[in-house]
């Protein structure tokens, strides 16, 4: 969740609102939290079973800092494709920590139609970031998603990271302006991530930028994203 939110963070000039699609966790609003200057975050999960868990079992509620005890985290428990086709609020960072799209409900979440609700949804100078499976156990799925995205937005920036029970995992940054990657700083706390690390987040070997070629984009009428998926995870199962 540090890879998945701080090199975002970095990447807007404002963090005044914030909107979370998924994340019933708490753990990726237990990063964004961590900033001062966050004046709000909105959490939108379909699950009240989760939230209320992870509000309420003391071990999980640990895990996550506590995040949904604080004034600051305004929880919704509704579909974040409905919510953003009601919403009329604009926020400086959307973050979509979901499940991965093996399923057609999920992967509406991962296609052009939500990417372009997402964007009217930014403030300018905003930012968009999500998940996006394992590029290398999941490759085609992986660029599938960059390149959903890349039809929305002008500069995606798709990255990836080493995590012990998961194996490599990618995630995609999107927005209108330039990525400058350099330029990214964590400037909270963290168990993990450094300055030093992030250049190297965004740049991937010769046999995974392969996957990246012949992958279509995703969209509510042409679902290729699940496919991409199970096709992927089908070569890793005996």
């Amino acid at each position: 969740h540090e890879t998945l939110i701080h090199p975002a963070m970095a990447a807007v000039a404002q963090h005044s609102n914030l909107l979370i699609v998924g994340g019933g966790d708490g753990l990726a609003a237990r990063e964004i939290l961590k900033y001062p200057e966050v004046r709000s975050v909105t959490l939108v999960d379909l699950d009240a079973g989760m939230t209320n868990l992870f509000t309420g079992q003391p071990l999980l509620a640990a895990l996550n800092g506590h995040a949904f005890s604080s004034s600051r985290l305004h929880v919704v428990n509704a579909d974040g494709y409905q919510y953003l086709q009601q919403s009329k609020t604009a926020y400086d960072l959307i973050i979509a920590d979901l499940p991965d799209p093996r399923t057609e409900a999920v992967q509406k979440l991962y296609t052009r139609e939500f990417y372009r609700l997402v964007r009217a949804h930014l403030t300018p100078g905003g930012y968009f970031v999500t998940q996006a499976t394992s590029p290398f156990y999941t490759g085609r799925a992986f660029w599938c998603i960059a390149a959903t995205a890349r039809a929305v937005w002008p500069d995606v920036a798709p990255y990836h990271v080493d995590i012990p029970s998961f194996g490599s995992w990618g995630f995609v940054l999107a927005g209108a302006t330039p990525l400058n990657v350099p330029a990214l700083h964590v400037t909270v706390p963290t168990r993990f991530l450094t300055d030093a690390q992030i250049p190297g987040l965004f740049t991937f070997g010769k046999d995974v930028l392969t996957a990246a070629q012949q992958v279509e984009v995703n969209t509510l009428l042409r679902p290729v994203l699940p496919g991409y998926y199970e096709q992927g995870w089908s070569q890793f199962q005996s």
